[in-house]
């Protein structure tokens, strides 16, 4: 090999290294795991093949309703298809006795009629629970068949590059939309769901649930990256139930409002203790009263009926 070849070829293989995979969808690792591909749409199914990245692309299995199944030789003894899911475009991988060396990313690659080719890329990553790690930052509660808008805003003052937000779950974390702000370009999600984004330069995103439903509840992540790597993440946790409000905030306003029942109560009952000893205190003279008991909380000021003077009694014991 050359000299000029050998360095391309080096080339590629820095490129690929370097080069940033963007998944659809994170989960645990296991000895006996599951990678979900279900063909969203209603074409016809031609053919699909597994493979797992690397710095290339390694087949791992391959199946056509023609042609049945075939499971490359390294896999061989590792993983399996389930024949019950297949007829329902469900192509998930299905692992057993998977070891640490299977950790990484993989490719589910098919084509269909008439809608073309579709591809999603799933991270298998050492992990025991994803919701475990991250505590929700807000709390929004709403109820089904409303338009959902989550919002996030970084906090720091340096260039975003890139915005992402995710579905984080127990055993796995959905990417629902990813925006590259610097280059351009919105990652399409896999994600079942329709989802509504913003991708723009501006300081905030937001996405857009519509028609919420019950599933739709669980943690949402937002997270800013810049090109130096620095990040932010907000996280908030959603609730769809019946009978729910979309004031998240409901708990926190009825405890205030009890708070500042008792603050005006109290300040009321300081304001006419103190009046009423400042009553004593001023007709003290005109009855003879002294000021020890005026200072005391037995004594009662009164207005004297048909009278425009104020008359003040010692309550007896």
């Amino acid at each position: 090999m050359d000299y000029p070849t050998f360095l391309l070829a080096l080339l590629h293989i820095y490129r690929a290294l370097c080069e940033k995979v963007l998944w659809h969808t994170s989960v645990p690792f296991a000895e006996n795991m599951s990678l979900e591909c279900v063909y969203p749409s209603m074409g016809v199914l031609a053919q699909v093949e597994w493979f797992k990245i690397g710095t290339k692309k390694d087949s791992i299995a391959i199946y056509s309703p023609t042609h049945g199944v075939v499971i490359r030789k390294p896999y061989a003894e590792k993983v399996y298809f389930l024949n019950s899911a297949m007829s329902s475009n469900n192509l998930t991988l299905f692992f057993r006795n998977a070891s640490k060396d299977d950790v990484g990313y993989y490719s589910c690659s098919l084509y269909a009629y008439p809608e073309g080719s579709w591809q999603k890329v799933i991270k298998v990553v050492q992990s025991d629970s994803f919701e475990t790690a991250v505590p929700p930052n807000s709390h929004i509660v709403s109820e089904p068949g409303k338009n959902i808008t989550l919002t996030c805003q970084p906090q720091m003052t340096w260039p975003v590059q890139e915005v992402r937000w995710e579905k984080i779950q127990p055993h796995q974390i959905d990417l629902l939309t990813y925006c590259n702000l610097v280059h351009g370009g919105n990652f399409t999600s896999s994600f079942p769901r329709e989802i509504v984004n913003n991708c723009s330069h501006g300081v905030q995103s937001f996405i857009i649930i519509p028609n919420a439903r019950t599933s739709d509840s669980g943690l949402y992540g937002c997270r800013f990256q810049a090109s130096t790597g620095e990040n932010e993440t907000f996280v908030m946790r959603l609730t769809i139930a019946e009978g729910k409000t979309d004031n998240q905030y409901i708990p926190y306003v009825a405890g205030g409002t009890v708070l500042l029942l008792l603050f005006v109560i109290s300040i009321t009952t300081i304001i006419v203790i103190f009046l009423s000893r400042y009553m004593c205190l001023k007709f003290q003279l005109l009855r003879g009263l002294r000021l020890e008991d005026c200072l005391s909380p037995r004594v009662q000021v009164h207005p004297r009926q048909h009278s425009k003077t104020l008359s003040i009694s010692k309550i007896e014991n």
